[in-house]
């Protein structure tokens, strides 16, 4: 869903060492990045000997690539021993992640000529970068070769934590409509969201009801009618009423560019539904196959965990509630919402229906927008946050969904999961005061976000059991 990501890389170099596998390490560790699907920026080897650092000044030179070039992330890779203290000038302000890589020593070239050293090197590293208080990423085994699969994959984390790190130090979210007053749920703190970054813009119900009428341009109305016949089956849905959702669907697009937003928290209970004739579920499940997640209910806080659960995996997010118990297994239950999902974390295409509280609340005719399908299988990671006592908390795990029928009569979209000591974390949850919403999003991720959450962006974390 995003850019392809840039990571500059630092080779470490040390003099008595031997310098020659930098030229090797240049083109093995651009060759990995390249195979996790990132773009690698190196600095020219002409600038220092190999083209690594091992100087105060080379550092500086560095930092001056890095100042330059902007990357996402930096690669420190060290083919020997390497110098600390150069090391931390150089990166010292790169002010995106870095990942730490050493290389192994070789069984049988432990001579002289051939020896690494870099498994203790990286330590000095490490080890030094803590007295800068820089922050860094590592990953086992403590030393590994560039183009080992294992490294690959720890290269596609780090793009996951770059994502989250360098999107949501400085974010913005949209929060349409005030909170309903018996939701007390979703309360929130906008000041403590701030100190991390995360600017809250609110939007009275009021404006947008008034900009949807003023809508005056037919052809975009009617583009946004087939973008939601293409989204969902809209075959039962009157036209009024898809109509009444393109406008909205508009008036969304207008505020997300006014204000720059990267994610939507949305009144969605019950003035859209009674005064104006539609729910928005259908909106947000379409947004989110864009990237731009919208949480139900105002829920301020989960939009923010959509946002970064999206980011992590690179692949769309959604809100659901824990909502039932699955029969008699104690480690499964039902992820359930009206139906503001992703296609793309669908089984199929599902279908467009009144939603039949408020058509039994308030009449029929005013709540069409919730899209009925189930959940596709999958591994897929949760996470849930909150303010509290200005912090920003969280949690996160991972579980599976089942390829498990819910009888038919079950209204929106849902799917049966399987978490481990499932009853456990619930008590967890509830203990600590978070919400009955959970974002989900396809993919194992919650170690992304634990690296991202607690070395870079500083928000608290509750461990689950």
């Amino acid at each position: 869903m995003e850019k392809k990501l840039r990571f500059a890389v630092f080779f470490g170099n040390r003099g008595f060492f031997p310098g020659e596998v930098v030229a090797s390490a240049r083109k093995e560790m651009s060759q990995a990045i390249i195979t996790a699907g990132f773009e690698p920026v190196l600095m020219d080897e002409h600038l220092t000997k190999f083209g690594a650092v091992e100087s105060m000044e080379e550092g500086k030179k560095f930092a001056s690539f890095v100042a330059r070039e902007q990357p996402d992330g930096v690669v420190l890779c060290l083919p020997n021993f390497g110098d600390e203290t150069s090391a931390a000038i150089a990166c010292r302000d790169a002010g995106v992640p870095i990942l730490i890589q050493a290389y192994p020593d070789v069984a049988g070239e432990m001579d002289f000529s051939h020896r690494r050293d870099a498994f203790c090197g990286k330590l000095s590293i490490m080890d030094v970068f803590r007295q800068y208080g820089i922050p860094f990423t590592v990953d086992v085994p403590h030393v590994i070769h560039p183009l080992d699969d294992r490294f690959i994959q720890q290269l596609r984390d780090f793009g996951g934590i770059c994502r989250v790190v360098n999107n949501m130090r400085r974010c913005t979210v949209g929060a349409i409509g005030a909170r309903t007053s018996a939701f007390k749920t979703v309360r929130y703190d906008e000041i403590a969201l701030q100190k991390y970054g995360i600017t809250v813009e609110t939007i009275d119900l009021s404006d947008l009801l008034h900009r949807v009428d003023a809508i005056d341009n037919v052809l975009a109305v009617g583009q946004q009618i087939d973008a939601l016949k293409k989204f969902t089956d809209c075959s039962n849905v009157p036209a009024e009423a898809l109509e009444k959702m393109a406008r909205l669907r508009l008036v969304i697009d207008q505020y997300r560019e006014e204000l720059d937003l990267d994610m939507i928290a949305i009144r969605c209970w019950n003035e859209l539904e009674v005064f104006y004739g539609c729910a928005p579920c259908a909106i947000a499940g379409m947004l989110g196959d864009l990237g731009v997640p919208v949480a139900c209910e105002v829920d301020v806080c989960n939009a923010i965990m959509m946002y970064a659960l999206k980011l992590a995996s690179d692949s769309p997010a959604t809100l659901l509630d824990w909502n039932n118990n699955a029969g008699e297994d104690s480690d499964s239950c039902i992820l359930f919402h009206c139906g503001p999902v992703p296609s793309a974390m669908l089984t199929a295409k599902g279908k467009m229906v009144e939603h039949p509280m408020f058509a039994k609340s308030y009449g029929a005719g005013c709540g069409f927008g919730p899209v009925v399908d189930r959940l596709k299988p999958g591994v897929f990671t949760f996470a849930s946050s909150k303010t509290e006592n200005g912090e920003f908390v969280t949690y996160f795990g991972s579980g599976s969904v089942l390829d498990q029928r819910i009888e038919s009569d079950y209204f929106g979209t849902s799917g049966v999961v399987h978490i481990d000591r499932l009853q456990q974390k619930l008590l967890s949850i509830g203990r600590n005061g978070f919400r009955h919403h959970v974002a989900v999003t396809y993919g194992s991720v919650s170690h992304v976000l634990k690296e991202a959450f607690e070395t870079y962006l500083g928000y608290s974390i509750v461990e689950l059991p």
